[in-house]
C-alpha cells in the first residue's frame, strides 16, 4: 500500500530527499505522495522528524 502524509508534517523535505522513486514533492501546507509511483518502501517514515508519514 502507498504511503501518506499526514497533517504531522512541518515542510523539512527530509522524505523528499530520501525517496528513491522521487514521488514525494511539496505540497500547498504539507508533501505529497504520489500513490501511482510510491513502491511502498517506508524509507520516508525512516527518516521523517515528526513521522508524518504512515502507510495507507
Amino acid at each position: 500500500m502507498p504511503y501518506k502524509i499526514t497533517d504531522k508534517c512541518i515542510s523539512c523535505g527530509a522524505c523528499a530527499a530520501e525517496c528513491p522513486v522521487s514521488c514525494i514533492s511539496a505540497g500547498e501546507s504539507k508533501y505529497i505522495i504520489n500513490s501511482d509511483t510510491c513502491i511502498d518502501c517506508g524509507t520516508c517514515s525512516g527518516v521523517c522528524p515528526v513521522d508524518a508519514p504512515k502507510a495507507d
